[in-house]
Order: structure tokens, then sequence, then C-alpha cells
């Protein structure tokens, strides 16, 4: 069956913004280095006063995602909660100006929109503070069915494991995307998130995922191993799929019949680490909706990835189909 969506994507609906910050920054702030921590409205107020001059601009890991898929010419769908307010609209504004369909009803009243504090060290590494917000908000209901159906690829966000809620709206979308023969997605997003649903995550990636995404870290906390050959072997026989990133080494696919190992894309300097693997995710789906080969799937992802840390924000400033036509990739 034909797809109306290459990819459509469930995750937090959240503003980011990037600074740069010096290492004494973190440590008198009590920010733990390359975590991504969960903070209440008030301290989210407290802390964006003390940051440095920076960039905002809607994010969020499954809409970075999505961002991404658009720049590769990608036909995509949204899906994340937002309030009935200034930030909110602007993140409308920005998800629809980019094409991408998103419907999902605004909160009203409640909490505000979420945002994530991104303190950005000078070797590229992100310290993340998330206030949620309304994006806290997603229930099942706000899962419209065709949308799933309509779509090539269902891709979760990991970071939607916390709330119980956002949990049965991932439930429904992978029961919905199993019966119209969909694939689903999930990436884990965050060694932290990871360690606090590792069972659930497990069983959710045993019974209903056909692809995960992740880093290094994050596989190998999964399965609380510090050998990363053990986590593959590991993954290896629960999914069909497995897209690993490793930072500089590139990234690995692993599958039950093969890996497929790409090397990084050259960068001049790495800038700003955020938003390098949902990059790697946008690229790497868009390639195996349109049925490309493994490894042209993670090279689509290391060029994204590429050029998304080679400036400031999760999202690319150069159009990744030119770039990868450029590489003849497109």
């Amino acid at each position: 069956m034909s797809a109306l969506y290459d990819v459509a994507a469930i995750g937090n609906a959240i503003v980011d913004v990037i600074a740069p910050a010096e290492e004494a920054f973190l440590t008198a702030n009590g920010l733990v280095r390359g975590a991504m921590t969960l903070i209440d409205e008030e301290r989210a107020h407290e802390l964006y006063g003390l940051m440095s001059a920076g960039v905002e601009a809607s994010g969020g890991s499954a809409g970075n995602t999505i961002a991404g898929v658009a720049s590769l010419g990608g036909r995509a769908a949204y899906v994340g909660k937002v309030a009935r307010d200034q930030l909110g609209e602007v993140f409308i504004h920005d998800t629809r100006a980019m094409g991408v369909h998103f419907e999902t009803p605004q909160l009203d009243g409640g909490a505000a929109t979420g945002r994530c504090l991104i303190n950005v060290t000078p070797d590229g590494e992100r310290t993340m503070c998330t206030f949620l917000g309304a994006s806290n908000q997603l229930t099942s209901a706000d899962v419209e069915p065709a949308l799933i159906e309509g779509a090539a690829i269902v891709y979760l966000e990991g970071y939607l494991f916390d709330p119980p809620e956002a949990r049965r709206a991932f439930a429904k979308a992978a029961g919905l995307a199993r019966a119209s023969g969909r694939t689903i997605a999930l990436t884990l997003s965050d060694a932290f998130v990871v360690e606090r649903h590792r069972e659930t995550l497990i069983a959710f990636i045993e019974t209903e995922v056909d692809l995960l995404f992740g880093n290094e870290t994050e596989l190998k906390s999964l399965f609380e191993t510090d050998d990363f050959d053990a986590a593959g072997r590991a993954i290896r026989s629960r999914v069909a799929m497995a897209a690993i990133t490793r930072s500089e080494q590139g990234s690995i696919v692993f599958t039950p019949a093969e890996d497929v190992i790409v090397p990084a894309f050259p960068v001049a300097k790495v800038v700003d680490s955020t938003g390098a693997g949902d990059q790697y995710a946008a690229g790497f789906m868009l390639g195996l909706a349109r049925g490309r080969p493994l490894e042209v799937c993670a090279r689509l992802g290391g060029l994204a990835a590429a050029e998304v840390i080679s400036h400031y924000g999760p999202r690319p400033l150069t159009s990744l189909a030119e770039l990868a036509a450029a590489h003849g990739l497109a």
C-alpha cells in the first residue's frame, strides 16, 4: 500500500534555547555535563536568565528529525502538544512552514509550551535542561489514525516514555502502524531515559519496534554493559534493524543477517552536537522509506548529522536534499 507520508513522528513539541557555556557555568549551576535533566517552570525561568545569548528555535527530538526529513525533500507529518500561547504559535508556524502536516490540537489552559535550555561547551557537548510543559500532556486522543496509517515509517521519541498517557499514545500508534503494515521506529533519546525505563523499553522493542535508533552509550546502557560488541549481539536478536551512531567512528546498522558499518562524514569543526542523532535518523528513514540500501540509508544519516554539528542549532541550515545530490545520494 502506498504511503501519504514518508515519516510520521510523535514527540515532545518544545522550543530549544541554545547558548555557549564554559565548564565553570555547568559546575556553578549544578548541571550534569552531557545529560538531559527535567526541570520545573520556575527553574526554567531562572536558568534562562543566567544563560549566555544564543539561538532560539522550534525543536524537540522528533520535531528536529521531521525538519530533517522535510529538508531532504521527504513528505512528513508530526504529532506533538503545544499550548495556546506565543511559543506554541511559533512552533506551529515553524513546523507548517516546512511543509510538514501538523494538526495536533493545542492545549487550552494549564502548562505553557515546553522549552529545552541547552548549554554547549567549547568541545561541542550539549547539556540540556528541559521543561516539558504542554508537551507532556500529549494523549492517545491526539493520535490521528489516518495519519499513522498513511505513513511509511512511524517514528516514536523515547523521551515520551516518561508520561504514562504519552506511552499509551505510543501503544495506539504502534497498533495502528502494525495493522497497516507500516514500519515502527523508536529512538532511545537519552541514556537517562534508558535507565529509567529499561525493562519497559526492551519489552516494547521486542514486541513493537522494527527499527531502533540510538548512540553507543544508549545501547550499552540498554543492556547494562560496557562492551559494545556484546550490546550489538543483544540487539540483533530483538529487532529487525538497529542503527547506532558512534560519533567520529560513524555508525553501524545491526541486522540479524549482517552488520553495515559506515564511516562518519568529515566535519571541519564540531560546533554543536545538538540534533546530531535526530538528523541521522532523518536521513536514514528517508532513505529507507524510498527503498535505498542500508549503506545508503546510513550515509544519508551521516551526511545530515555532519551538516547539523557544523553550526549552532538542531536543524539543518543548508538544504539536505542539495547536499545529498552533491554527494551522489539523492
